[in-house]
């Protein structure tokens, strides 16, 4: 697999570059990344179930790590962001050369895509999916390929490997895919991970993996030896409460992190949030504890979309689609109105609302205001 090869001078010397042409390529200055389009969040008590966070937070070992972080407080992470790295790479059995960490993977992702992607190199993303790594590869001017899912709300990975070839530089896999919380199988990516060229990086993007209870999934950490172009990305904005202080990481080949670290942002992460995290990776119980309590707030919205007869998305994540039988925009809308805020609208699934799981309360009040808003038409009898 081919990296583009840049150090960090030549990468800074690049966005000079880039940034100079854009008098006479003005397109370079709208190819950023679009940021999600989120109803404004006031802070003044609003029901936030529209980013797919975890509405407990940290752990209590999380929360008393970030209290005693203040002595380090004044000074850079370098030494914390070592201790960090070697906690995950014990916690995954690899060696610390073989992790990266960032400003919560959103950082993995666009250094994935200044690694291995550029002018003339293709990337491949399921539609609709996570955009970031496709809004990335907007500024690195590669040419974007979304494959369609399935029927079924699936990643289409037959049809994502027929698109790889020789200038394809990365091959994005959310899984669960993110809006739709539908899963791909180990055994399906592994078949997908023997077609594609060797030359192309696989991101896989298991943001939302512990929240899985299905056992045809699995997370691909472990082939990553057996797979030089593979990487794995995580986060601690999900299950492990800290989306606010942004953290994420992605494990692979020594040669992919050295790859991708060129362009790592210099002290991008913080010490309160990686003393925090070390702390989450050594409290297995409360993973344990978050995923019962948020799978089964799912299941409970789910049993109340039922009664009413209600199409969704059965997720294996944090959060659900529903269909609202028309276009999403204005129902978003009247959900902010009453001070509830629900996820984005997505083009390719205009129909489709994204709701997050809150608390057992929240939930409550945002079932008792679709009933409102988007009265049952199918509502089986009690």
């Amino acid at each position: 697999m081919k990296e583009n090869g840049m150090d960090r001078r030549q990468f800074a010397q690049s966005l000079g570059a880039i940034a100079g042409s854009a008098l006479v390529l003005p397109e370079l200055l709208t190819a950023r990344t679009p940021a999600p389009q989120h109803a404004p969040r006031t802070g003044d008590g609003a029901v936030q179930i529209d980013s797919n966070e975890n509405p407990y937070g940290p752990s209590p070992r999380a929360r008393e790590a970030i209290t005693n972080s203040e002595n380090i407080a004044c000074r850079y992470p370098d030494v914390t962001e070592s201790r960090m790295a070697e906690a995950i790479a014990k916690y995954h059995g690899v060696s610390t050369d073989q992790v990266a960490l960032g400003c919560g993977s959103t950082e993995i992702l666009r250094m994935a895509d200044t690694a291995f992607l550029g002018p003339g190199k293709g990337v491949i993303a399921a539609e609709p999916t996570y955009e970031a790594v496709l809004g990335f590869a907007q500024v690195m001017r590669a040419n974007p390929v979304k494959v369609p899912q399935t029927k079924d709300f699936l990643h289409d990975l037959e049809a994502m490997a027929a698109a790889a070839n020789e200038s394809t530089g990365l091959i994005y896999i959310c899984n669960p895919n993110n809006p739709t919380g539908t899963i791909v199988s180990k055994a399906a990516i592994g078949k997908f991970m023997d077609r594609v060229p060797k030359t192309a990086a696989v991101l896989v993007d298991e943001a939302y993996f512990h929240f899985v209870e299905d056992a045809s999934y699995g997370t691909v950490m472990d082939w990553v030896g057996h797979y030089p172009n593979l990487i794995v990305a995580r986060t601690f904005s999900k299950i492990y409460g800290m989306a606010g202080m942004r953290l994420g990481y992605a494990i692979s080949t020594k040669e992919n992190i050295r790859a991708m670290g060129r362009s790592k942002l210099w002290s991008s992460t913080n010490s309160a949030v990686m003393s925090a995290a070390m702390a989450s990776l050594a409290d297995p119980e409360h993973v344990a504890d978050q995923r019962q309590k948020l799978n089964g707030t799912k299941k409970w919205l789910y049993s109340e979309l039922e009664k009413d007869g209600r199409s969704y998305v059965r997720s294996h994540a944090n959060f659900t689609l529903i269909n609202v039988g028309g276009d999403v925009t204005p129902v978003i809308k009247a959900f902010a109105d009453r001070s509830i805020l629900v996820g984005r609208k997505f083009p390719s699934m205009a129909n489709w609302l994204r709701v997050s799981m809150g608390t057992p309360e929240e939930m409550q009040k945002f079932m008792a205001a679709l009933r409102e808003i988007v009265p049952a038409s199918g509502k089986k009898a009690a």
